[in-house]
């Protein structure tokens, strides 16, 4: 991918960034990257991520090769796909896959770097999930800074796995009538409003599974002693105070730099007519707050008996509606379906999401409960309506409902025509839907606080900013 690499004389450190390329992890990375790079013009940033993942961060809309950066340079490693390619509709298998070219596809990959620039690795910027990252920057000597792009109440339940394990192991009194799924996590703080039912299967395996993707995960509460510093995807003043102040004590140099993907405040929404997709001049021409988003990110889609559930409550109630949903998966939805919806809802393959929930019109968001996803949900004020599937959802989903109180897990964390009726009524029709939407307000505006000039946020960017220059 040949892209502008400006002066090398005028690079003083170069920075290694390596990218998780599933789902939107590779996209926070590389927004912050894009952050830092502009920020500090005489700093060269390798990111290494696979030709697919490069390929549609660099070369997608959102990033216009001409104003790219010159102090960044993307390098393609391998994904470790056979040539012939993978059968499967399971992602964690391509996961797998690409675990199994790992670390040796990043150590590759950063000597095309060094040997390009002439400079040796300064630091490493990566995903946190990438725990093999402290022993190679250990034995690189260079300084490492970990990136979590999870909820702050996630990265605890992997710090405390081997705890929780435990807890598993011990099970629970059998004169308990508390099932052992639905046993709160007292023993880490600030957990106490979790479930062992939200853990990510990776975190209730542990070490101990046949997955590459747990064995790695199991690690990070051990290796994270190895960062210089952490990174965090969030804000400080979302945290609850024994959560912060166990982190905190754990890894004194944490640092909240903001939510990476949504800039707050959000910015201005572009003309109308420059949207490809339609969704913003659609958006124009409904009534305020009254439009149901629904967007499930890049990797989860319903099954099929859920999409046609959420598709009949959607007829049912008449409630205009804004479904990104995949070419692939439309067929699979109730027989003229899209032909009889088109007066209140239209279907799109992609749609700008974190345009569509900064418009006015849009009243909640159907989500995955991706942490990004309620992330740029928050800092747009937007109450989301949650069907968890993988990973970290169903601890967001939590989070959303319980903690914040700007949303509703859908009933029995699967779609059906009842249950998403339901979940409308009280998101349109209830009090409790208008507290919701106070709420999600008052956390918007306390975001927008915290990111703005002097606060938090940008104090602990800057830090970042000056370690990156020390070394």
């Amino acid at each position: 991918m040949a892209m502008a690499t400006g002066d090398q004389s005028l690079w003083q450190q170069h920075v290694g960034v390596f990218a998780f390329p599933f789902g939107s992890h590779g996209l926070t990375i590389f927004k912050l990257m894009l952050k830092l790079s502009r920020a500090s013009p005489n700093t060269r940033f390798s990111f290494l991520s696979t030709k697919k993942s490069n390929d549609s961060l660099f070369l997608a809309s959102m990033v216009v090769a001409d104003d790219l950066p010159a102090n960044i340079k993307p390098h393609d490693i391998d994904d470790g796909v056979p040539m012939n390619g993978v059968s499967t509709e399971n992602p964690l298998e391509t996961v797998e896959l690409f675990l199994k070219a790992t670390p040796e596809n990043y150590k590759m990959g950063l000597q095309t770097a060094v040997a390009e620039t002439g400079r040796n690795i300064s630091c490493l910027i990566t995903d946190a999930f990438l725990t093999f990252a402290g022993e190679m920057a250990e034995n690189m000597n260079v300084a490492w800074f970990p990136v979590f792009v999870a909820m702050p109440y996630n990265v605890s339940a992997h710090i405390y796995t081997d705890q929780i394990r435990q807890l598993l192991i011990n099970g629970v009194d059998e004169s308990s009538i508390v099932r052992v799924e639905d046993r709160t996590l007292d023993i880490v703080p600030g957990l106490s409003m979790m479930r062992i039912s939200d853990l990510s299967d990776e975190i209730l395996n542990g070490d101990s599974g046949d997955s590459l993707f747990s064995i790695m995960l199991s690690k990070v509460g051990r290796v994270l002693p190895k960062a210089t510093l952490i990174v965090m995807n969030f804000y400080q003043q979302l945290y609850s105070i024994e959560l912060l102040n166990d982190l905190k004590s754990k890894f004194p140099n944490l640092l909240n730099v903001g939510f990476l993907t949504q800039p707050s405040p959000p910015p201005p929404l572009p003309e109308s007519d420059s949207d490809s997709t339609g969704c913003l001049s659609w958006l124009d021409r409904q009534e305020p707050k009254s439009v149901v988003y629904i967007g499930f990110g890049t990797v989860a889609t319903p099954p099929r008996h859920e999409l046609v559930a959420l598709a009949e409550a959607l007829e049912d109630s008449r409630v205009p509606f804004l479904w990104s949903l995949r070419d692939d998966r439309i067929e699979q939805l109730p027989e003229n379906f899209v032909e009889r919806s088109r007066g209140h809802g239209k279907i799109v393959s992609r749609a700008p999401q974190t345009q569509v929930l900064g418009h006015g019109s849009v009243g909640v968001f159907v989500t995955h409960c991706g942490a990004n996803s309620v992330f740029e949900s928050v800092a747009n004020g937007v109450p989301m309506i949650c069907r968890p599937f993988f990973g970290d959802h169903r601890m967001n989903g939590r989070v959303v409902e319980e903690v914040w109180g700007i949303g509703v897990k859908v009933e029995g964390m699967v779609f059906t025509k009842s249950g998403v009726l339901k979940s409308l009524d009280l998101i349109f029709g209830h009090d409790k839907g208008k507290l919701m939407r106070q709420n999600v307000q008052i956390l918007k505006q306390i975001v927008m606080e915290a990111a703005g000039p002097g606060a938090s946020a940008s104090k602990d960017f800057n830090t970042l900013l000056e370690k990156i220059s020390m070394f």
